[in-house]
């Protein structure tokens, strides 16, 4: 439960929120990333409540009663992501009251919800949708300044710190994952700023040897920490210390990470499979300046400071203050 703050909602009383969750570290990201927004704007108290089962949820939906929020305060939100929270999700709010909010394209009719929050490359559209560009996350902006500028062959400061950090990802059905490709760039992107600190990490997509090809590169301004040594919130942290942020281009929730945070972000560049929903969201980050490419910034030395803010559970947290609470 998270304790309320000082700001009330219009009645003086606490917003409370029901966080359904599935255990799935990506779904519950962009739930936490919704309600940690709603936390910075008014007063919220959040219970986590786990899923369970949907055979159990579809009992406690016909029989309208949902035992794991008995003797909780009524909910006045209900938030879930991922298809198992969807039933819960109902079956709650017939029990307890509140409004059901469903984040990414839900397995059932989008009209039974109150709000469904969909990412944008769905197609998807209704009253009661709200579109996101890229799926929504729990990074909050760090302390760079959207709109400063960027200097010739340095990446865009961010107030006192010097820190560059690499996020590698892995193959995948969207994107021809290569080594020696990958390499070849972190070994350009770090050479081409002696004095600055690099920090590396990979991820459990990341080919075996990638990183023992790395080290053998032995560059003295790159550190690297192998994904099994870190831990929950280990990129959030590190995304709020980095002034600029390097992102493998299959990593598309890192990259929207990324952004969000607020750093100048270039894409470690892959090559793409057949187009689809995905490689043209990039292609959309890419043509908007949001990101900087790999070859452009061969020609260029300098990452492009990102044109203005870029935080879409902020933005849908907003919304719904405005038109609900």
């Amino acid at each position: 439960m998270t304790a309320p703050q000082e700001q009330k909602t219009g009645d003086g009383k606490p917003l409370v929120i029901w966080r359904l969750t599935d255990g799935k570290p990506g779904h519950e990201n962009q739930s936490l990333g919704l309600s940690n927004a709603l936390a910075r704007q008014l007063a919220v108290t959040r219970y986590d409540i786990p899923a369970g089962g949907r055979l159990t949820t579809w009992t406690h939906w016909l029989s309208g009663h949902f035992p794991a929020g008995e003797g909780l305060p009524p909910p006045d939100l209900i938030i879930g992501a991922g298809h198992q929270t969807h039933l819960a999700l109902l079956a709650a709010r017939r029990a307890s009251g509140g409004r059901a909010v469903v984040i990414m394209k839900p397995s059932l009719p989008r009209g039974l919800f109150d709000l469904c929050v969909i990412p944008e490359h769905d197609n998807v559209s209704g009253a009661n949708v709200f579109v996101t560009r890229g799926v929504m996350n729990s990074v909050a902006p760090g302390r760079s300044a959207p709109g400063a500028k960027a200097v010739h062959g340095e990446t865009v400061g961010r107030g006192d710190t010097e820190q560059t950090l690499l996020l590698l990802g892995g193959p995948s059905r969207h994107y021809v994952w290569q080594d020696e490709q990958v390499v070849t760039q972190v070994a350009a992107i770090v050479r081409q700023q002696p004095g600055e600190r690099f920090l590396l990490s990979d991820s459990r997509r990341t080919p075996t040897g990638c990183m023992e090809k790395i080290t053998a590169l032995r560059l003295a301004n790159l550190d690297l920490i192998p994904w099994q040594q870190t831990g929950p919130g280990w990129v959030a942290e590190q995304l709020g210390l980095s002034r600029a942020v390097w992102v493998s281009e299959d990593s598309v929730s890192m990259v929207y990470e990324a952004i969000t945070s607020g750093a100048a972000v270039g894409l470690i560049t892959l090559e793409r499979g057949r187009p689809d929903r995905i490689s043209r969201g990039v292609q959309w980050l890419i043509d908007e300046r949001w990101v900087t490419p790999y070859r452009r910034w061969q020609e260029t030395g300098a990452l492009s400071a990102p044109p203005g803010r870029f935080n879409e559970a902020a933005r849908c947290a907003e919304w719904m203050v405005a038109q609900w609470l």
